[in-house]
Order: C-alpha cells, then sequence, then structure tokens
C-alpha cells in the first residue's frame, strides 16, 4: 500500500510540473508576440505624412530632385511658443533667386537657333566706320604726362581717402590706365564715341547690364527733377543707376481717355527700349535692365533721403509701399507695392557726370503742346517741315534724319513724349541724338499714333540705312516682333513675365509696315527722299538679296 500511494503522488507531481512547464511557454509566446506586434506597428504621424507624399506627382528630373525633396514635401507644423517667421530678405532672396535661374533656363532654351545672332551678323548691322580720332572719344583717360601732377596727389592723400570710403560703405579700389581695372559702368563711358553710345559687340555691354542686375545696392535716394517718382541708386564701386518702378501690369493697356502727359510710366517700357533701340541698331539708349529688389532691405532701410522715407508705410494687404515726392502720382492713392517686399524695377545705367561730360538739351520741333485744347504749330501747318529744314542745326548735317530716326523709334513704341532729346556738347552739331527717357512707351498696343510719325510724313527723308534695316526687320526671317521676343529674353524679369505682351510684339510689325508704307509714299511724290550714308556698293547692304531675309 505504501508503494502504490507513493507511486501516485510521483505522477501528480510530475503532471503539475509539466502544466507550469505549458503555462511558462505560453505566457513566453505571448510576450514575444506582443513585442513583434509592436515593432511593426507605424506611429501615425508617420503614416500621415507617407499618405500625404505619395498623393504627390513623383519628379523624374534628376536635376531637380533637390528642389522637389525641398519644396514638395509637406511641412511639419512647429509647435506653438516655437514658431519662427522668416525674415522678409530671406524669403525674398529664394524667390528672386527662384525667377532669375527660370529667367537663365528660358535663355538657354532661346539660344537653340538664334535669329538676334543671325540679324547681327547681317552687313546692316556690321557697317564700315572712319576710325576714331582722339576727338571722338567723349572722355579719355589722363596720360601720365599729362596728369603727373594730378596723380601724385591722389597718391599722397591715398590712405585717408580709402578709409573714409570704406566707411560709407563703398569698395577699397586702385584705378589705373589699364581697362582691365575699371569697372563695367567706368568701361561704358570711356566707350562713348561720336557715333553711338556704346559698341554693340563690346563685351562690356553683356558685363554691364549684369553688374546692375547683381551689383550690390549702397544707397537710394529720389532723384529731382521729371513729373513722376524716380530713384538714383548707388553700388559699392561708385557706380549708379536710374531706376524706375512698377507701377502697373505689364498688360494693363492705358485709358484711351487718358492724355498722354498723364499716363504712367512704365519700368518695362525702359527695358523694352533699350532693346528696340539696339535692334534697330541705333545704339543711342544707355543699357536697362529689369531687377528684382527688396523695398524694405534695398530702399527703405539703406536710404539717406529723409523725404523718401516718411513715405513708407505698410498696406492693408501687407505689402510693403512708398510714394516719394514728385509732381504727379506721388501720394497714397498712388502708391509703389513691394509683394510683399519684391518689387520688379528697371535699371539705367547714368551718363557720365555732367560735370565731366556736358550735355546740351534741345526742343523738339514736333514737340506737343502739352495742352487738352491747343494744337502744336506742326499739327495745323502741313508744310511746317520747310521752315524746320532752314533752321540751324537741321539745315546741314544729319540732325534731320537724325530726328527722324528717334521718331520711327517713338512710333514703333507709341511713344508721344517726347518733347526734348539731347547731345554732348563736345561734339557739337555732328553727334547722334540720346534717347532718354522712354517710360510712357508701350501703353497701348490695340490702337497705333500716326502723328508720331509727322517728321518723316513731311520731310520725306530718312537714312538709307535706317530704311533698309526697317525692310530687313519686316521680312520673314527678320520677322520684328520674333526679334523683339528674342531679345527680351535676356533680361532677368523674362522669367517673372514677358516683358512685352504678345499684343505689344503684333503691334510692332504692323507699325513697321506702316512706316514703309509712308516711305512708299514719299517715293512716289519726291525724288530726294533717301538720305544716302552708306559707303562704296550699296547693293551689298541690301536685305533682299540676302538668304535670312527671304
Amino acid at each position: 500500500m505504501i508503494r502504490l500511494n507513493r507511486g501516485r503522488s510521483t505522477r501528480s507531481l510530475y503532471l503539475v510540473l509539466a502544466c507550469l512547464s505549458l503555462a511558462l511557454h505560453l505566457l513566453l509566446a505571448f510576450f514575444c508576440l506582443s513585442v513583434l506586434q509592436t515593432a511593426c506597428v507605424l506611429p501615425t504621424s508617420s503614416t500621415s505624412s507617407i499618405t500625404q507624399t505619395d498623393t504627390r506627382p513623383i519628379s523624374h528630373t534628376s536635376s531637380s530632385s533637390g528642389a522637389s525633396s525641398s519644396h514638395k514635401l509637406p511641412t511639419v507644423p512647429q509647435k506653438e511658443g516655437h514658431h519662427e517667421a522668416p525674415h522678409p530678405k530671406d524669403s525674398f532672396n529664394d524667390v528672386n533667386e527662384k525667377k532669375l535661374i527660370w529667367a537663365e533656363k528660358l535663355i538657354r532654351k532661346g539660344k537653340g537657333h538664334s535669329k538676334l545672332e543671325a540679324l547681327f551678323k547681317h552687313p546692316l548691322y556690321n557697317l564700315p566706320r572712319p576710325e576714331l580720332q582722339e576727338d571722338d572719344w567723349l572722355l579719355r583717360v589722363k596720360t601720365n604726362e599729362h596728369g603727373k601732377e594730378e596723380e601724385e596727389d591722389i597718391i599722397n592723400n591715398e590712405s585717408e581717402w580709402e578709409s573714409a570710403s570704406q566707411e560709407e560703405g563703398y569698395e577699397k579700389v586702385n584705378w589705373t590706365s589699364d581697362v582691365e581695372t575699371h569697372p563695367p559702368w567706368l568701361r561704358f563711358h570711356l566707350g562713348i564715341s561720336r557715333w553711338e553710345l556704346y559698341d554693340r559687340k563690346n563685351p562690356n555691354l553683356a558685363q554691364l547690364t549684369h553688374y546692375l542686375a547683381t551689383q550690390r545696392i549702397l544707397g537710394a535716394v529720389q532723384k529731382t527733377g521729371g513729373t513722376q517718382l524716380k530713384l538714383l541708386i548707388s553700388f559699392p564701386n561708385y557706380g549708379q543707376a536710374l531706376l524706375k518702378p512698377m507701377k502697373q501690369a505689364r498688360d494693363a493697356e492705358t485709358n484711351v481717355n487718358l492724355f498722354y502727359f498723364s499716363d504712367f510710366e512704365r519700368h518695362n517700357a525702359e527695358i523694352a527700349a533699350f532693346h528696340l533701340d539696339r535692334v534697330l541698331g541705333f545704339n543711342r539708349i544707355p543699357p536697362v535692365v529689369g531687377r528684382l529688389i527688396n523695398v524694405t532691405s534695398e530702399i527703405r532701410e539703406i536710404t539717406t533721403d529723409h523725404k523718401l522715407s516718411r513715405t513708407f508705410f505698410t498696406s492693408p494687404a501687407g505689402n510693403i509701399c512708398f510714394y516719394g515726392q514728385c509732381e504727379y502720382y506721388c501720394s497714397t492713392e498712388h502708391p509703389i507695392c513691394g509683394q510683399p517686399h519684391a518689387l520688379e524695377v528697371s535699371l539705367a545705367a547714368m551718363l557720365p557726370d555732367l560735370a565731366l561730360a556736358p550735355r546740351r538739351s534741345w526742343r523738339s520741333p514736333w514737340r506737343r503742346s502739352y495742352s487738352r485744347t491747343k494744337l502744336a504749330k506742326w499739327e495745323k501747318d502741313p508744310d511746317y517741315c520747310d521752315t524746320v529744314k532752314q533752321t540751324p542745326p537741321y539745315s546741314h548735317g544729319t540732325r534731320l534724319v537724325d530726328l527722324i530716326d528717334m521718331a520711327i523709334l517713338d512710333f514703333l513704341m507709341s511713344n508721344m513724349d517726347r518733347h526734348h532729346y539731347e547731345t554732348f556738347e563736345k561734339f557739337g552739331n555732328e553727334t547722334f541724338l540720346l534717347h532718354l527717357d522712354n517710360g510712357r512707351a508701350f501703353g497701348r498696343h490695340s490702337q497705333d499714333e500716326p502723328s508720331i510719325l509727322a517728321p518723316l510724313k513731311q520731310c520725306c527723308r530718312i537714312r538709307h540705312s535706317t530704311l533698309l534695316r526697317l525692310r530687313l526687320l519686316s521680312f520673314q526671317g527678320f520677322r520684328l516682333s520674333e526679334i523683339m521676343r528674342e531679345s527680351l529674353l535676356q533680361d532677368p524679369l523674362a522669367g517673372v513675365a514677358p516683358l512685352l505682351s504678345e499684343e505689344h510684339l503684333s503691334a510692332l510689325d504692323r507699325r513697321l509696315a506702316a512706316i514703309l508704307q509712308v516711305v512708299q509714299t514719299c517715293q512716289k511724290q519726291h525724288t530726294d527722299v533717301i538720305y544716302h550714308d552708306l559707303e562704296g556698293n550699296e547693293h551689298e547692304y541690301n536685305p533682299g538679296l540676302t538668304e535670312e531675309g527671304k
């Protein structure tokens, strides 16, 4: 009996141990399963991020992968109390950089087959010129022999002068007679000759426009004179530019009931006028370039003009605005506003200081009355040009055909605001006319203003080279609208929006045809319409003989 009871107790012990072992294994299994399940489940925030990202289109361009990763991914909201607003200058620089990059892409895209380059290779844009003499240059660098005393004075006071310059924010410069030491604006001044403002083939032209578009702005003050607001911009190496701000959208057409002398000036008109003047082969408008500036950091915070600084305010929309002081449109009703800080402007290279290169202002014989009721004499007298031809300086030389060149330029861009023009005094009457102040151009594309062509219609006189270039630009291969579209792509603001709308480009072709029709009518009535300025065999310049022009 004792052995039987001992055997039963042993079996019961084994059974209990087996149950305990099974229970321990089951607990271990449940524990492992829970650990594995926790490791495989993603957090809720990560799941939502993946869902948002997957719904966006995937970029397959390797070059833009960095941009897509930084701009297309959703932003994680910051906790309350830790939000940091971006500095207006930083956000502006990001936008500005993107738009400049886009402009460069547009320029590269348009360089496949360049009609502009082909146009500038045409013989009409490479006419032979007499060799320039010493008196044919507006400015010259003094040699050591003539300027030795002045040079010694500069060297003696050099350290003090450099110290003052550095305090004002200007760069330490060491200019010599070597052209390589000159900044682009100084090269531009030294390149002005008796016959043109700049040489189109000079590589400094591209350097100057790039300089205006990228150089750090050191100062901004309001420029006196004129009817509308404009600023004088200073750069660290003593360069200056004339700034005209964006006041209205590019596609905004001037109201037909508005008089020409009450119209807004346009920043894109100044830019387009420079390109058109160059395409016509005149080279009489100082280089102009578009730029996106920061109203806050590049005008308000650096200006020393207290009258200008007092006109800054923040609009109800949160944009930084100012209006300055001028005769027209300088009030809170006509503010110039950034978006909220970015503002489109045109920057024109300044001409040499009047103390170095005096200019003479001439009243245009075909100046308008600038009255709402009165007409000018030329508007009432069809034989008015006969009087002009007998009056110096139009009685001899090239002044009359120079004026007609300017009228052709103005008609193409519909600029009625040409009351005066200027010349450099050094060259007397034997020189070109400066085509300055073109802000009221390109106001209307839906209609033309035939009265602008009054000098051509009444005088029936035109340069032969000008006429041949106009005919060349009327051919299919060199259509003026297409050439201008390509030329304007070179401007940095082309990345923001086209500087001229398609309607304005089409108007150029229409107006060009009208000019050629006026010349044709003149040739039927007169025998001395053409002013012959082409030397040698004039047939080689005939655009009708070139393959590109057919």
